[in-house]
């Protein structure tokens, strides 16, 4: 699914800072400061981003790097999925975002599924736990979990937040323009099964 450089830039950001997280050697430290340097040269070759901008991506971050938890709220209604569109660039996702620190996966959904459309939700079943670097996402700096969690809406009313710009129900077969790095088309599939048969199990990978 990912692109052999981008998994090759990954890898050694990844092995850099955990060489810089228990490294005491000043020499050590010295060759894991390099490696860094070189991860963020191929980022900077291959996506045209400026090497500031990558540079704070990848030292922004401290200790044993691991993946990033993401959630998404999935809402059924009348056979349609709750999205969002994003602000940042007019597409569609599942209300989610990046897990806060000390919230649960549950409460980290709830949260942005108010935030994002307004609804006020319990939480019923986790669906899926997909790996973005088995997934048709495009390329990204970062390796992700992404945790779909259903819920069912019980108070609130469709609101707007500081990231979204609308709020709507979509069939399976007329989903609108995703915000892929989000979620991906096969995903959405993949979570609508859970629909025709709720009592599947969880999905993960």
């Amino acid at each position: 699914m990912s692109l052999q450089w981008l998994d090759w830039a990954k890898r050694i950001q990844f092995l850099s800072q955990a060489g810089l997280t228990f490294s005491k050697d000043p020499f050590d430290i010295e060759r894991f400061t390099e490696l860094r340097t070189i991860s963020a040269e191929i980022m900077q070759t291959y996506t045209g981003l400026e090497m500031d901008k990558i540079n704070d991506l990848f030292t922004n971050e401290t200790g044993f790097q691991t993946p990033k938890a993401d959630v998404r709220g999935v809402v059924f209604k009348d056979d349609q999925i709750l999205m969002v569109r994003e602000s940042n660039n007019n597409r569609w996702s599942l209300p989610g975002g990046f897990c806060d620190i000390g919230l649960s996966p549950s409460e980290n959904v709830i949260k942005e599924m108010k935030e994002e459309s307004g609804y006020e939700v319990k939480v019923t079943k986790l669906l899926a736990i997909f790996d973005s670097t088995k997934h048709p996402h495009p390329p990204q700096p970062y390796h992700y979990y992404k945790i779909f969690i259903r819920c069912e809406i019980i108070g609130g009313a469709p609101i707007t937040g500081i990231e979204t710009t609308d709020i709507q129900f979509f069939s399976e077969n007329q989903l609108p323009n995703l915000s892929t790095d989000r979620n991906t088309e096969s995903q959405i599939k993949l979570i609508f099964e859970f629909l025709r048969n709720p009592d599947q199990p969880t999905i993960i990978d």
